[in-house]
């Protein structure tokens, strides 16, 4: 069986080589036009690989993704941005699947990302609703990925639209699989925010927070059929009772609140009526482009706070005093504000020498 091999000298019988162990294939490391070139021919392998590097916390990595996204940011821009949250159990996974494929049916491209803040890069919980999506999942016009926002709540989603937007996606979901301050890191990056209700849970506006509320453009109440219809309905009524409370929209536009099924797929066609009535009514009176200039500046600033803050801490001064000075701190030796002095008048004094 080791006729034609070579054998280890003195060593009789013994292969060197092992026939049944393929030899790894190395990925091919592109330059940062040719990530561009792939991207805009909408080549999934290589918009996958760009967004890895775009999550990567290495500094050469992040060279290269901010090249790559520099030259795609004249391609991008031209997509409608949803964002979808709701309450867990809500079926958000279930209701995305079924709203892709509405709109992947009638021709479009779809990329679905989402936010989760107790991630670590890499680890989004999509991972596991993806395998919910069972529909989109096996589309190639559908592009699922998770976003997690590591340091950057929402930073790397941010920049992960860009990418998919020059691919050619003409419509963009993004998730938030987290709460609290996941919502307003997914309203600071979409044209749409959608929030996804139950019936027949209780006090249906109980736990809702104000802001998710005021956020909404659309709010929906899934799993409206059967038995449970008229809870749905009850509930939809209670929500327009509690719109009417807060204070107009700034884009002048009054949310709607629409009944569904994301399970039977019923209603599907209202909420995509009523996503397509917003952004005619936005971009006939500004409010669209207002917003996304305002996004674009909210981003700069985050963007500048999320690279000060690890130049902070990184700091070579910074951290071989942070513990010591933490430690007084705790010991009530000084008070947080003057220890926060103390570190801030050290790393500034620290770069002035440089």
């Amino acid at each position: 069986q080791y006729k034609g091999l070579k054998v280890n000298k003195g060593i009789a019988d013994v292969p060197t080589v092992n026939p049944y162990i393929k030899k790894r294939v190395q990925r091919k490391v592109y330059t940062p036009s040719e990530f561009v070139e792939g991207i805009l021919k909408g080549n999934i392998t290589i918009l996958s690989q760009a967004v890895t590097l775009v999550e990567s916390s290495k500094h050469e990595h992040q060279q290269v993704a901010q090249e790559i996204i520099e030259k795609c940011l004249p391609f991008a821009g031209k997509s409608v941005r949803i964002g979808i949250t709701g309450v867990p159990g809500a079926g958000k996974s279930t209701s995305i699947d079924s709203f892709g494929m509405h709109l992947i049916n009638q021709g479009r491209k779809l990329a679905v990302l989402a936010i989760d803040p107790s991630s670590e890069r890499s680890k989004g919980s999509i991972l596991g609703d993806k395998t919910r999506m069972e529909a989109l999942s096996r589309e190639k016009n559908a592009f699922i990925r998770p976003s997690p926002s590591a340091g950057s709540l929402g930073g790397v989603a941010r920049e992960t639209i860009v990418l998919c937007e020059a691919a050619g996606f003409d419509t963009v979901f993004v998730e938030t699989v987290g709460v609290g301050q996941s919502e307003t890191a997914v309203h600071s990056m979409v044209d749409f925010f959608l929030l996804i209700q139950l019936a027949g849970t209780g006090d249906e506006l109980q736990g809702i927070k104000r802001g998710i509320m005021e956020m909404a453009d659309g709010i929906i109440i899934n799993k409206a059929d059967g038995d449970n219809i008229d809870k749905a309905n009850l509930a939809a009524a209670q929500f327009r009772n509690a719109l009417h409370l807060f204070p107009p929209s700034e884009s002048g536009w009054f949310p709607k609140v629409l009944t569904y099924s994301g399970y039977y797929n019923l209603g599907i066609k209202e909420i995509w009526d009523m996503v397509g009535e917003y952004m005619e009514f936005t971009k006939k009176n500004g409010y669209f482009d207002y917003k996304r200039n305002e996004q674009a500046k909210y981003w700069m600033y985050e963007s500048i706070n999320d690279t000060l803050r690890d130049k902070f801490y990184h700091n070579p001064a910074v951290e071989g005093m942070l513990e010591q000075t933490e430690k007084q701190v705790l010991n009530n030796e000084i008070s947080s504000f003057v220890a926060a002095k103390r570190m801030i008048d050290l790393f500034l004094d620290n770069i002035a020498t440089k």
